[in-house]
């Protein structure tokens, strides 16, 4: 799984986690007629791979009691995707011709029939009817009822050194119902169980990065520490701020004026208002106007001690304050989660679907693909797919451990990002040189060496990996249309000769060693609560920073919404519109030096120095033209120009 947000706020700075969201995120999960009986259809991807032979422990007792959720498939699910794929190409008649969130409900959206059949259907095995919303039924019941209901047993399962209930076999619904159910959720219960926990804590520890520092990149060079790759090697830089970024991707004289940015994370920043501001006024960035900032937040939060949710405020911080330095008049949404679970992730992004609170989403969160499972995947692309439909684009990023070998032993990629329906983004070190001159990136991947104890080498330069860039080939997800004929083929081919989903889409800064600048109040050593600020980067940062900039695109669009913006993406490809982001765009090694506080925010404890290797991502690589660590690329001078309407 990705870091914690602990982990972020100590320096390494990762996108959030999930401890089990989904995410096959294929384009949905078509009912077969299930083998035991014609009466019955199928419900494909309900039994987990973990549900193994092997691993039953055997029934679960009849009287245990579980919730779930009956995804409705709609009247038209075949239409919707065909629908959302003919609105985001531009080489379409339909391109750009989006529906209301009311039209597209009633074109493609379960009617009343199909809502009423299948509370009928659960009501009468002996399931309590929890809520209904356009989307899904929720449940709740006891095993024996389920398993009248779906048509399958649940069994205990051992899951490395636990054991979960879970069905024996693929859930089914009654033909009777015509395909209205897309999947059902919540028969197993691998996630762990809530918090009974319902108020969120206050700020996490305070961290603060040590000096010295570089203002942009090379303006401080380190020398009285060793060479690194024959040379002296800068500080890193404090942190960009906006103008930086902005300068950096070709932001020009648009600010997004007139487009709607939503953010989703877990849970709320108590100070977020505050912070917003205070750093928005220390580093130029425009003076947040009245209701320009709003927060739609649920009624009770959950599960706040297992997800970690003052760890959270860093990401809300940090997504808030990125995508306004770089889109300064951008109208921004922070729809926040009850918890760091996938029902509430999908309550969340839902909301803004189904009320279009912006054209724009960014995503900062995820998980590893292993611990996907296909029932949630098809709910998330469903919503994803309404938003296309609607002119709404969905920004993830890409994960911050490479391939995943060094955090779990398989390579692979992140989720939701590895969607056929949202656009992925990867990550880079950026270097902006004097007078906010871009001068260069490279793919995103840290190796750390520290300092000898004489000071005068580096101890096994250049030293382990400890961060980089998520990428590569999906193991479930087809390859997309739209990356045919860009994508090389042995990446598109390393898990499928058919063709799978490569990952990312596109980049943008996220090394938090060349990373971006944040403001926060934090817990600080005496108990209070104080504002400060510390460098961070991740694909927690380069997703609200590419939102931001679809957002400038937007603009120079005449405000017409850009929606499922993947084709446009792919259609720009090998273009002025990019940066080709290369691991050695100088030709020689490349690494900043870094000094931390020992205790994370004072000298009390002493200093930690190390040299931080650019480019130098797990098994991935940056390399010209598309790679699966920045996909075609970052953002250049034509990007943001290349969506003005002629």
């Amino acid at each position: 799984m990705r870091s914690k947000r602990a982990a972020l706020r100590a320096g390494v700075s990762m996108a959030a986690t999930l401890p089990m969201i989904a995410g096959a995120l294929a384009l949905g999960i078509p009912a077969a007629h299930a083998a035991d009986g014609p009466a019955r259809d199928t419900l494909a991807g309900t039994r987990p791979a973990w549900a193994t032979a092997k691993a039953d422990q055997g029934s679960t007792s009849n009287s245990a009691r579980l919730n779930a959720r009956v995804y409705l498939a709609g009247r038209n699910a075949d239409g919707l995707a065909a629908y959302a794929k003919a609105v985001s190409e531009p080489s379409s008649p339909a391109y750009g011709k989006y529906l209301s969130a009311r039209q597209a409900q009633a074109r493609f959206g379960a009617t009343k029939a199909q809502v009423a059949a299948v509370k009928a259907w659960l009501t009468a095995a002996g399931l309590k009817v929890t809520g209904t919303t356009q989307h899904y039924v929720s449940v709740s019941g006891d095993v024996a009822a389920a398993e009248k209901a779906f048509g399958t047993q649940l069994h205990n399962y051992t899951k490395g050194s636990k054991t979960y209930r879970a069905p024996s076999k693929s859930a089914s619904a009654p033909a009777s119902l015509d395909g209205a159910v897309l999947t059902v959720t919540g028969l197993d219960n691998a996630p762990h169980r809530a918090s009974s926990k319902d108020q969120l804590p206050p700020p996490d520890a305070v961290f603060k990065n040590s000096g010295p520092f570089s203002s942009y990149y090379g303006s401080n060079i380190a020398s009285t520490l060793p060479d690194a790759y024959g040379t002296k090697i800068p500080y890193a830089v404090e942190g960009y701020t906006g103008k930086q970024l902005r300068a950096a991707y070709g932001a020009g004289g648009y600010t997004g004026q007139g487009v709607r940015i939503a953010i989703t994370d877990a849970y709320a920043s108590p100070t977020i208002a505050f912070d917003a501001a205070t750093y928005a006024k220390k580093h130029g960035d425009a003076a947040w106007r009245t209701g320009q900032l709003t927060q739609v937040l649920p009624k009770n939060y959950t599960r706040t001690e297992e997800c970690g949710a003052a760890g959270w405020y860093g990401e809300e911080t940090l997504d808030v304050e990125a995508v306004h330095a770089v889109a300064p008049a951008a109208n921004v949404t922070y729809v926040g989660a009850a918890s760091c679970y996938d029902d509430d992730f999908l309550d969340a992004l839902s909301k803004i679907v189904d009320n279009h609170l912006a054209d724009i989403v960014s995503n900062s969160w995820g998980d590893i693909e292993a611990n996907q499972t296909p029932d949630l995947a098809a709910a998330y692309d469903q919503v994803f797919q309404f938003g296309a439909v609607e002119g709404i684009g969905f920004y993830f990023s890409s994960g911050d451990s490479g391939d995943e070998v060094a955090n779990t032993g398989t390579k692979q990629v992140d989720t939701p990002a590895n969607s056929a329906w949202v656009t992925a983004v990867g990550g880079t070190s950026l270097a902006v040189g004097k007078g906010d001159k871009y001068l260069w990136e490279t793919g995103w991947g840290t190796e750390k060496a520290m300092l000898s104890d004489d000071g005068k080498s580096w101890t096994n330069f250049p030293g382990a990996f400890t961060s980089g860039a998520g990428g590569g080939t999906s193991r479930t997800v087809a390859e997309p249309y739209y990356q045919k004929n860009v994508v090389p083929n042995a990446l598109a081919t390393a898990n499928n000769a058919a063709g799978n989903r490569v990952v990312p889409d596109i980049s943008a800064i996220a090394d938090p060693n060349t990373g971006f600048k944040v403001g926060q109040t934090q817990t600080f050593p005496d108990g209070s609560a104080q504002y400060s600020e510390y460098r961070i980067g991740g694909t927690s940062l380069a997703a609200p920073v590419i939102a931001a900039v679809q957002a400038l695109a937007q603009e120079a669009r005449g405000g017409k919404a850009i929606g499922f913006a993947n084709p446009s993406i792919y259609a720009k490809y090998g273009s002025k519109a990019y940066h080709d982001v290369t691991d050695n765009p100088t030709g020689s090694g490349l690494a900043v030096a870094r000094v931390d506080f020992a205790n994370g925010y004072d000298a009390a404890d002493g200093l930690l120095t190390s040299v931080r290797s650019l480019g130098k991502d797990s098994s991935l690589s940056a390399v010209k033209g598309y790679d699966d660590v920045t996909g075609v690329g970052t953002p250049a001078n034509g990007y943001v120009e290349s969506y003005r309407r002629r």
